[in-house]
């Protein structure tokens, strides 16, 4: 396995996750329709009021089908991400997903994710159209180290934030647009870092 695809496979898992974690907030509210197409996935938890509620788009008139479809379509995120995302059109097909995720109650930010590491996905396997220099090497050889930084972040968003709410009383906005940065910084960076780290090990073999 690659690096970038170890990137992409990774926050594959964390977006299906997520996506699941919505859809089950969605079908616990039952069958009523919402008032529009922007829900909350958990409009009555105090935990997810920092979030809050954690808002998504619905193109379902029913809030336990639009739960049911974020869960059957956050898991086919996850299992594409995991096993078949390295096939050909295999970056587009996880951009699709994450937009149908999007429209089904995954939230905003899991699909917006999706659909970043699909445009990543979409440059496994591609050649190097020059050889990398010192700066491409020295970028590649850390990825692990910001794909590291940029998983903690997500998780120090979901669920740190709700968790130091729920048990510390903590309840900072600022916190939340902070991790809420670092966490897609973090992921493009990796993204990129992986990217090198391919280039510069096909240079070599070649």
């Amino acid at each position: 396995m690659n690096a970038m695809r170890t990137v992409v496979s990774t926050f594959g898992v964390l977006v299906g996750l997520a996506g699941i974690e919505h859809g089950v907030g969605e079908v616990l509210q039952g069958p009523v329709g919402p008032a529009g197409p922007v829900i909350q996935s958990w409009p009555d938890s105090k935990a997810f009021a920092i979030l809050g509620g954690e808002p998504a788009l619905t193109v379902i008139p029913n809030l336990l089908v639009t739960g049911i479809a974020a869960i059957v379509v956050a898991v086919a995120v996850l299992t594409w991400s995991v096993w078949f995302v390295d096939r050909r059109h295999g970056g587009l097909v996880l951009i699709l997903l994450s937009v149908l995720l999007l429209l089904t109650g995954g939230g905003f930010g899991p699909p917006l994710i999706g659909i970043i590491i699909g445009i990543g996905a979409a440059r496994i396997g591609t050649a190097p159209r020059r050889r990398p220099g010192r700066v491409a090497h020295a970028v590649g050889r850390v990825w692990p180290w910001v794909l590291g930084a940029a998983v903690l972040g997500y998780l120090s968003l979901v669920p740190g934030t709700i968790l130091l709410r729920q048990f510390l009383g903590v309840e900072n906005s600022w916190l939340v647009a902070a991790l809420t940065v670092f966490s897609f910084a973090g992921l493009v960076l990796a993204l990129a870092a992986a990217h090198a780290d391919d280039h510069a090990r096909a240079a070599r073999e070649n």
